[in-house]
């Protein structure tokens, strides 16, 4: 039935706007003065169909859910839920939706066959509802929009208002997720650092965080301290740029300064290709072509090798990276005054001289931003690091050793069963916000030695 709405929503809008445009479009033809073309009137009756119907779904989408759910666990027979946790009660919602929704495992009690039941005639029921509201309001609206049709009305006006008013909901819907992302993080970090001392966690130097899930399991006490996590991120970044900024930043020099234009029309699109591969295929060439390799190699030498190293997963990622340093470094270069370039050149000094002291320089801010997306991509990257490094946590800089990242580690802990006040499941949110403040950092970084170059250049 959403889908239905959805269409319902569209036929409706093209509707409006065929119609007003028409209708403008047959004064005009009858020597009318209009005020704005009969395309502003067309789109002027468009938007106001679309954007209030839309906004209805949205808010019937977003509570559907939750009403019906209530519903649901509110006709559910009395006592069924007398002395249960908000965890189990969660899990029996969760078996009630999977059971309507055909998946049923073992012999589900009566009454939750019932419930289920009773789920599904309310959502065919609020799809119905969904549906009836959608074609009444839309009728609704494209009748005040058809009367809105006269030669002084200010059509173009009032579409720039309401493009206007799209624009600023977007910048602050941005704006709010990210501020919420934030408070998210912190509100999460804050519950784990009520369970584990803030000092073991960014002191210790032991990352085990294999707690007992239930009060009946046995496992270890459990260690949270990151350092280990965060050296693995940071040897693995190191590694990957190590690799991936010299050859990307010279293949752009010879591409942008050197290359014939038939040696750069071919080889600047295979270079982009790469950019274009699926992480998990870097993994599988991580892990079943490079990680062998090296293995191999370090046993002509005598050298041992884990089989997960982090040297595998960080000279795989060096090949996912190059295309971004690459592209930026490129367009960076090109997008510096022609004039530079011919000054140079007038004065005597070679193509080498004029790239490395007039060019390069000149188009720092464009490299460093290709670097720091190239940096952010490394800290974010998780299926190479999975498939290639392994998930054991090591203190060591050691690039033959076996490590694991921040990305792998939240994942790693947001897997399975285990519920949300527990310490290994919020670490994942400690994690994040750690994650969180050193890539903020790097921004910050990054931003002072653009500004610093610009200044040079401007």
């Amino acid at each position: 039935m959403t889908l239905f709405a959805f269409a319902l929503l569209f036929a409706a809008t093209v509707a409006a706007y065929m119609l007003n445009r028409a209708a403008a479009a047959s004064l005009a033809r009858r020597g009318e003065r209009l005020h704005s073309l009969a395309t502003f009137h067309g789109g002027f009756a468009a938007l106001v169909v679309l954007l209030p119907v839309f906004l209805v779904i949205l808010l019937w989408l977003l509570f559907q859910g939750p009403v019906i759910s209530a519903l649901v666990m509110g006709g559910l027979p009395e006592g069924v839920l007398d002395g249960l946790g908000k965890g189990e009660v969660s899990l029996i919602a969760a078996e009630i939706q999977s059971i309507a929704a055909g998946q049923v495992f073992g012999t589900p009690e009566p009454w939750k066959l019932e419930a289920a039941e009773r789920l599904v005639r309310l959502r065919a029921t609020s799809g119905t509802l969904l549906v009836v509201t959608v074609a009444a309001l839309s009728v609704v609206l494209l009748f005040l929009a058809r009367r809105t049709v006269a030669p002084e009305f200010r059509a173009r006006h009032g579409v720039e208002r309401m493009v206007l008013g799209i624009l600023v909901f977007c910048s602050t819907v941005a704006i709010f997720t990210t501020v919420g992302i934030v408070l998210s993080l912190i509100y999460e970090s804050w519950q784990f650092f009520r369970l584990v001392p803030i000092t073991e966690f960014l002191f210790g130097t032991n990352w085990e965080p294999q707690i007992p899930i239930r009060a009946d399991q046995i496992a270890g006490a459990g260690a949270f301290g990151w350092l280990p996590v965060i050296l693995g991120t940071v040897v693995i970044t190191v590694i990957a740029l190590a690799v991936s900024v010299p050859i990307g930043l010279f293949s752009a020099i010879y591409l942008n300064e050197f290359a014939s234009r038939r040696m750069r029309a071919v080889v600047k699109p295979v270079l982009e290709i790469l950019a274009g591969v699926p992480t998990v295929v870097y993994g599988f060439f991580a892990v079943l072509t490079v990680a062998p390799a090296l293995r191999a190699a370090g046993a002509e030498f005598g050298i041992p090798i884990s089989p997960n190293t982090a040297l595998a997963a960080g000279s795989v990622m060096a090949i996912m990276l190059i295309p971004f340093i690459s592209s930026f470094t490129d367009d960076a270069l090109a997008a510096v005054p022609r004039a530079l370039r011919d000054g140079s050149l007038a004065l005597g000094a070679t193509r080498g001289e004029t790239m490395l002291k007039v060019l390069f320089p000149a188009a720092i801010p464009g490299i460093v931003g290709g670097i720091l997306l190239a940096v952010s991509r490394a800290i974010g990257e998780t299926m190479i690091v999975v498939m290639a490094a392994g998930l054991i946590a090591t203190m060591t800089i050691n690039p033959l050793d076996s490590v694991t990242t921040v990305t792998v580690q939240i994942v790693t802990l947001l897997i399975g069963d285990t519920s949300f006040d527990n310490p290994k499941t919020l670490a994942a949110f400690a994690l994040g916000m750690m994650l969180f403040i050193v890539t903020l950092g790097i921004n910050i970084l990054a931003l002072r030695i653009v500004r610093k170059y610009r200044e040079l250049y401007d």
